[in-house]
């Protein structure tokens, strides 16, 4: 279990039980969510009296899922100090001894031959010194199969197991969640705690919620249905008993539930579990480019209205971007037709199109719209794309050196410059044909202090135009002061990291 904490998400678990009261049991080769059974377990839409007769037609389909792992567990007592070298690992296996450790989720099957869905995370391994040694799927009455891990995707959190029975198995369909709307009742069954079949209920409080994790799959269900410590991977399902999310995550400050929870839905599900399920591996469109949110300041430093696309900080170099003409400081407002909201992000959108795709994308440069075509590449994975800059990193300039800015600079955004020489360009690990201004003092109590700028940051542009000189910058500060803006955007680079852009706020007159 991973927990969120103010808004950061927290990764969760779910499991099942039974048949169907006075309509008889669905027959093996028919979901049991199927319509021709549905029609007499479903409640009328609105507050249903009872979930009792929709619950025993689902909770046989509903499992729970346990693993064995060995977790590596490294006796040496001086480990990492400097003095673990010296005595190395009691034992003489130089790897330390090893224990078990035990993982509880649920999940759900999706075919009457075995298929089960389940969570990336319930099935993989805890950390990097463990390997899963064995899956074992429980039934609703408590028989036990062991399970064949078919594929499984952490990008999307999302994996297949296969068990093999004697007989035909309940199973149930995914449905339509693009259908689903704010308010409409959800049911979650699952294993809470190692409880066994659990089942609560509740309104589904939000749709295409982005959590602010980031990635190509940030977009879920948003449902107040308890969801808990060992509710992962299991269903959540609508009132026609279709499967319209996955439950995997919570916001709790606590770590237990308090009435936020996350389901991945099932038009992002589907696809990535028909592709694992026939054993191939998932391949995820890619721009090429680094970005981050269209914040307020951004928007209000380029004269934007804010929520209106998202901001690239850099482009890789070869890639689809790089190659239609898509530049650092571009604004991408549309990628294939669609519009890039905080509901329908560029990672979502582009990430969910095919490799090789050609995607017509519309972007705002200079206040200017430009309509480009780029050809999607394969997304790397999530460590490879993880960004490398470090605000914290040492400060390596020893020397303060003359030749402060002048009073715009200094008054509007509480930071002193010079001009970047070979000398202090080497002191602070740039390139020596790194052009620029570099930061020699800042107010901590700045704006510009509080967006990670610090002595030895380089400004490289000023609203996208290029600074060469402390000169250059008084000059840009003062034209956007005329301007009247409130904030300016500035490009900066700190040592070998690569340039970013942060938009900081003019200090008041």
């Amino acid at each position: 279990m991973r927990y969120a904490y103010g808004i950061s998400a927290a990764l969760l678990l779910a499991g099942g039980a039974a048949t169907l009261s006075g309509v008889g049991t669905a027959g093996a080769q028919v979901a049991a969510n199927d319509s021709r059974v549905m029609k007499a377990a479903a409640p009328v839409p609105g507050a249903p009296m009872s979930f009792a007769d929709l619950t025993e037609q689902l909770q046989p389909a509903v499992v729970n899922i346990s693993t064995t792992q060995k977790v590596r567990v490294n006796n040496n007592p001086f480990a990492g100090t400097p003095f673990g070298g010296l005595f190395g690992n009691r034992g003489g296996n130089g790897g330390g001894q090893t224990r078990q450790a035990q993982s509880l989720g649920s999940g759900f099957i999706i075919s009457a031959d075995g298929y089960v869905v389940t969570n990336n995370h319930v099935v993989a391994p805890g950390n990097r010194n463990a390997t899963i040694e064995s899956i074992t799927v429980i039934m609703p009455d408590r028989t036990e199969y062991e399970a064949t891990l078919v594929g499984r995707d952490a990008a999307s959190d999302i994996a297949v197991l296969k068990i093999n029975a004697k007989e035909d198995l309940p199973f149930v369909k995914f449905g339509d969640s693009e259908g689903a709307r704010v308010g409409d009742w959800v049911i979650a069954i699952g294993n809470p705690f190692g409880l066994g079949g659990t089942v609560t209920t509740g309104i589904l409080s939000a749709i295409h919620r982005n959590t602010g994790q980031g990635g190509a799959y940030d977009r879920f269900l948003q449902t107040d249905a308890s969801i808990n410590r060992g509710n992962s991977g299991g269903p959540m399902f609508d009132l026609n008993g279709n499967v319209i999310g996955i439950n995997n995550a919570i916001i709790s400050p606590t770590g237990g539930n308090v009435g936020i929870g996350f389901a991945i839905p099932a038009e992002v599900a589907v696809p990535i579990v028909n592709t694992l399920r026939k054993g191939e591996k998932i391949e995820r469109g890619y721009l090429g480019v680094q970005i981050s949110p269209l914040t307020e300041d951004i928007a209000d430093s380029l004269g934007l209205k804010k929520n209106t696309g998202e901001f690239i900080q850099s482009v890789v170099p070869g890639e689809g971007a790089s190659k239609a003409g898509i530049q650092a400081g571009d604004v991408i407002v549309k990628v294939n037709n669609r519009d890039v909201t905080p509901d329908q992000t560029l990672s979502y959108l582009v990430a969910n199109l095919p490799v090789g795709t050609k995607v017509p994308i519309e972007l705002l440069r200079d206040g200017k719209k430009v309509k480009v075509t780029a050809t999607l590449g394969q997304r790397p994975s999530e460590e490879e794309l993880a960004t490398n800059f470090d605000p914290d990193a040492e400060d390596p300039m020893g020397t303060d050196e003359d030749g402060a800015s002048a009073e715009a600079t200094a008054e509007a955004l509480g930071l002193s410059v010079v001009d970047l020489t070979p000398t202090i360009a080497r002191q602070i690990r740039v390139p020596a044909s790194q052009k620029g201004v570099v930061v020699s003092t800042v107010n901590p109590s700045s704006d510009a202090a509080r967006k990670g700028i610090r002595r030895t940051t380089v400004i490289i542009s000023v609203n996208r135009r290029p600074i060469n000189t402390a000169s250059d910058l008084d000059k840009a500060i003062s034209a956007a002061k005329r301007s009247n803006r409130e904030a300016v955007l500035l490009q900066v680079k700190q040592g070998g990291r690569d340039a970013r852009f942060v938009a900081v706020r003019l200090n008041d007159e």
